[in-house]
């Protein structure tokens, strides 16, 4: 009986063995966390400092662009609210605005002082996060899930940055944390059933703060999200017929579908489900792709080279093309696009043209024409500074 009992035991140690690697590799979270680790990495920041220091461009040119900003200004007054009401296209907007401003603002003063080393910086950045984790509490009404994913994304890299890089002392640091905890990620971790730039953007948000908290549960929960509604969103003709769809969202008839799509029944590779809606809400899809795309390759699992990567080329690509003025054909959306796309190409393109070589023809040509791309004022900023040619 020993003798069976420790064949066993053995027997079960070179299985879990021989299956451990697999599993490992299935897992999204890292066993340990990169910091600073939310869209930018430490090289990267390095870099950016060592370009714009340098005076070289197009990095000096935009971080002059930044520190010009509003949202650089030292003398900057939070406007922090114990709840947030946003309605749709944030009307009414109580805080909406004084909320994603602030967030970016932190984020700005963060890149400031990294680049700078001028403490002034690092400190507004904190006083800016302390300003709200003292007093927020909840979001409400209609835009509170897509309010939450904008104003958590920029409220995350801000503090990456802030925690793992200044030498100076954060106080409040753990009172962050559990606003993060307590009133960001519950409001997004469980995703959308509206329109795909809503589900993405709060799995932006709910994958940074994962990284912050370093909660690998609802990293591996929001990525596993994300990688669903990604292959929802841009359309492959790899795909079949029609676009892929999200389980719980119930588009179980081609009808179903087209209607979800903008009323697009001709389904090309690219083409994403707001494509014909507008270019700006495309944009937000886009770039939510692109940033947790960047986030898991900083914390060790590149997605440039997968379904994800290659999504996400396709769509820039398409999108840039019509951004750049070519003619819209009759099949596509009515013959008619609404464009704007807005400063939302810097981090895919330098991933897939600058790290893998990829050729992207009109998305170097409107990144080129858009340099430096600033902020949209909603959860997107400086990426020309922090990701234009920037491989590392």
């Amino acid at each position: 009986m020993r003798r069976t009992a420790l064949l066993a035991a053995v027997t079960a140690l070179v299985a879990g063995a021989l299956v451990w690697p697999a599993a490992r590799q299935a897992q999204a979270a890292p066993a340990t966390f990169v910091h600073p680790g939310v869209t930018v990495s430490r090289g990267q920041l390095d870099l950016a400092r060592t370009q714009v220091q340098a005076g070289a461009q197009p990095w000096k040119g935009a971080f002059d662009q930044m520190l010009a900003s509003k949202y650089a200004d030292l003398n900057r007054t939070p406007a922090p609210r114990a709840t947030v009401e946003c309605g749709s296209y944030s009307n009414p907007n109580y805080g909406c605005t004084d909320e994603r401003e602030d967030a970016i603002a932190a984020y700005t003063d963060a890149l400031a002082w990294y680049i700078t080393r001028d403490s002034r910086y690092a400190q507004k950045s904190i006083a800016l996060m302390d300003a709200w984790s003292a007093v927020i509490k909840d979001h409400t009404n209609s835009n509170a899930p897509l309010q939450t994913g904008w104003a958590g994304s920029s409220w995350v890299k801000a503090a990456e940055i802030v925690k793992y890089t200044y030498t100076g002392t954060w106080a409040n640091s753990g009172r962050f944390a559990t606003m993060l905890r307590d009133v960001y990620l519950p409001e997004v971790i469980n995703g959308s059933n509206s329109n795909g730039n809503w589900e993405l953007t709060m799995m932006e948000a709910a994958v940074g703060i994962s990284v912050f908290l370093e909660d690998r549960t609802s990293y591996d929960k929001a990525m596993a999200k994300f990688r669903t509604r990604t292959a929802a969103y841009v359309y492959l003709a790899s795909d079949g017929a029609v676009p892929k769809t999200v389980p719980s969202q119930n588009l179980d008839t081609t009808a179903k579908i087209v209607a979800y799509w903008q009323g697009q029944s001709t389904f090309v590779t690219g083409l994403t489900q707001e494509t014909c809606r507008d270019f700006t809400h495309t944009g937000y899809g886009i770039s939510s792709i692109s940033h947790i795309a960047e986030t898991s390759r900083i914390q060790g699992q590149d997605l440039y080279g997968t379904d994800v990567g290659e999504r996400l080329r396709q769509a820039l690509g398409f999108q840039s093309k019509y951004q750049l003025g070519t003619a819209v054909p009759s099949w596509l959306c009515g013959g008619t696009l609404n464009l704007g796309l807005g400063p939302v190409t810097e981090v895919g393109y330098n991933a897939l043209h600058n790290r893998l070589g990829i050729a992207m023809t009109n998305t170097q040509a409107l990144t080129l024409q858009n340099r430096p791309a600033g902020s949209n004022n909603l959860f997107v900023a400086w990426e020309t500074l922090t990701h234009g040619d920037n491989a590392g």
